[in-house]
């Protein structure tokens, strides 16, 4: 029983990814790191880079998990969800994607699926289904299949049908597949789960941000 019991307790922590675990760069499997040539808050540091730094250091502050509504659209920065890891990693690269946002659901209101007649500035832009309409039209899009290591750079967004998004590290396991960094919850907030989300809600994103100028 005893022996049964410690099993279980390895496997949660192999799960929610406690168990130490060797990283790997982008660099152990021959893949080059794409920096983006635009740097928005001109900070010396390029776009895809400040967006992963960003989306870091909401994992490293450890928000708890709360999808309250709030007066102004901003949770408190000590509380968040998946959708908030993306606006701050947004804020550390110097755009407002809450601004950009509400902009185009005030213009195309029809095409964003979880606005519900008149749009609400306090939540619109911590909606999953309207983040990827948004990235949509404004990103790149590139492939859904996370075993295609080479086409995932730190800094990409991903959606995972219309429920999670988080943002990609420069981090990978030992098959080269990419860490995520993300909120639901979970005791690590940049980790190994890529595939493990991909199998609860299948990857239904992949996006690359380059200044959002033009509709796709």
């Amino acid at each position: 029983l005893a022996a049964l019991a410690l099993v279980l307790i390895l496997l949660g922590l192999d799960y929610w990814n406690l168990l130490p675990h060797r990283t790997y760069t982008a660099e152990h499997f021959g893949i080059e790191t794409l920096q983006s040539p635009l740097d928005a808050d001109g900070d010396g540091i390029d776009d895809y880079t400040d967006l992963m730094l960003g989306a870091r250091q909401d994992a490293e502050n450890h928000p708890a998990y709360d999808p309250g509504y709030f007066a102004g659209g901003y949770p408190p920065d000590d509380r968040g969800v998946c959708t908030d890891v993306v606006w701050r990693a947004f804020q550390n690269a110097g755009y407002d994607l809450k601004a950009l946002i509400d902009a185009d659901i005030a213009e195309n209101t029809g095409l964003y699926p979880r606005v519900q007649g008149t749009p609400d500035p306090n939540i619109d832009f911590r909606r999953v289904p309207n983040l990827r309409v948004f990235f949509e039209r404004y990103a790149e899009s590139l492939t859904i299949d996370p075993y295609e290591i080479a086409e995932w750079q730190p800094g990409d967004i991903v959606t995972f049908g219309g429920s999670h998004i988080g943002i990609i590290s420069d981090k990978r396991n030992r098959d080269g597949i990419p860490y995520l960094i993300h909120n639901s919850g979970q005791p690590r907030r940049e980790e190994d789960a890529l595939l493990r989300c991909h199998r609860n809600h299948p990857i239904s994103g992949h996006f690359r941000w380059n200044g959002g100028t033009e509709t796709n």
